[in-house]
């Protein structure tokens, strides 16, 4: 790639988890199209990684453990390619990620600029298929998971998100004193400024297998949700069915990861924020159905 800048940049935080990176490399690498960059950022690591030997791997190194949020802003600075994503070392892509999503940005008819979500198998032990999400679609100007959706389409695909760098730089990347939910600021702040189209076609795996995950600390998850509505109280509120919802995703964390005792308090407060909508959801047998495959899969 030398001389040229790649079309996109695939950037892959990680601590202390050598094992998992190698595949999520591999993974990037193997894509359909050629001019994809991949950049390691090692979040200080007490062992300094040392990703696969390939003219299009470079590894950041940050000397101090920052959290996702900064290693991803350090890959987002370090960038050369005009899209960015984010892989988490546990994960994987599939080999037409980047063709599928430049290929719905190509197709889009919605307001520019564009970024693009796409579609997420989560497995587990085995790669046994435990959840498929098909994201929503929302023009510039929405704020995505605060806005309503179709019930057999799901607003956690974040992970999946392709977008252009300089954009992604322009609203200021990922807010670092996020613990948890740094990926659903950027998305609060990304929307309004930039139509983000869903596509059905299954373009990424996410992993769920025992062990320690930052996404099931409960002390995050607590405080992770409860700064995300402070920061943006005034959606939130003007948002009430979406504000709802992200109560009731709440409760369902907390049943999975803790603390439970934030069950009952955000189902209560959800009923109060919306009741008509909060009760469709929990009397919809669907809805149940796949609030209960969402409760198997997250973390």
């Amino acid at each position: 790639m030398a001389g040229t800048d790649p079309t996109l940049t695939v950037v892959i935080p990680t601590h202390d988890r050598h094992e998992e990176l190698e595949g999520a490399v591999e993974s990037a690498l193997a894509q359909t199209i050629s001019d994809v960059e991949v950049v390691v950022v090692d979040d200080a690591s007490a062992r300094p990684v040392q990703p696969p030997r390939h003219p299009r791997v470079r590894c950041v190194r940050l000397e101090t453990n920052s959290g996702v949020a900064a290693a991803r802003n350090a890959g987002l600075a370090a960038a050369r390619g005009h899209w960015v994503t984010f892989l988490d070392d546990d994960n994987r892509l599939l080999p037409d990620m980047a063709a599928t999503s430049l290929a719905a940005v190509e197709r889009a008819s919605l307001p520019p600029p564009v970024a693009v979500v796409s579609a997420i198998d989560v497995v587990g032990e085995g790669g046994r298929l435990l959840d498929r999400r098909i994201p929503a679609t929302h023009p510039r100007g929405d704020h995505f998971f605060l806005e309503t959706a179709p019930s057999n389409l799901s607003h956690m695909t974040k992970d999946t998100l392709v977008a252009p760098r300089d954009l992604l730089r322009s609203v200021g990347g990922f807010d670092p004193s996020f613990p948890i939910r740094e990926l659903s600021d950027l998305f609060l702040r990304l929307n309004p400024v930039c139509s983000i189209v869903g596509i059905p076609t299954v373009t990424t795996q996410l992993t769920r297998t025992e062990g320690p995950r930052a996404s099931r600390d409960p002390v995050r998850l607590e405080r992770g949700f409860w700064q995300l509505v402070e920061k943006h109280r005034p959606l939130f509120e003007s948002h009430r069915e979406g504000y709802a919802e992200a109560l009731l995703g709440h409760a369902r964390m907390s049943l999975v990861a803790g603390p439970r005792r934030a069950v009952v308090p955000a189902i209560a407060r959800a009923v109060r924020v919306a009741p008509r909508h909060t009760l469709a959801i929990v009397l919809d047998p669907r809805r149940a159905a796949a609030l209960v495959r969402t409760w198997q899969s997250s973390g």
